[in-house]
């Protein structure tokens, strides 16, 4: 969680908060409060955030493929270069370049420079 503004926002903590609300006895056993870490704001934006929580999940082996691609295609339109995504994530570039794939290839390597088509005659 990261302080935003007047108040906080949860940075990932989607299982954590449906079970705070599906499961009454954690409920009450952590007396409607849910545990949290507070990343100060040193730490960086959101996208750092989100980088900082891969990294942690993958070091605990707990990571989707769809999740991944979408993650890596927010920082590419966030202006991540590639190298810094897979330096960030813990990634080799042919690992950022499968999941670039996976989320359309179109939009994210839309501002490359290609070489021009060739046509037979």
């Amino acid at each position: 969680m990261a302080q935003a503004g007047q108040g906080y926002s949860v940075v990932d903590g989607y299982h954590r908060m449906q079970l705070g609300k599906h499961k009454p006895r954690l409920r009450e056993r952590l007396k409607g409060y849910l545990p949290v870490v507070l990343v100060h704001q040193e730490s960086g934006g959101d996208a750092e955030r989100r980088a900082a929580t891969v990294r942690h999940n993958r070091a605990r082996g707990q990571n989707a493929v769809t999740a991944m691609s979408d993650l890596v295609r927010d920082l590419a339109r966030l202006g991540w270069e590639d190298g810094r995504i897979a330096k960030e994530l813990g990634m080799d570039a042919g690992e950022v370049l499968r999941l670039k794939q996976i989320s359309g290839l179109a939009e994210l390597f839309g501002d490359e420079t290609f070489s021009q088509a060739w046509t037979v005659e």
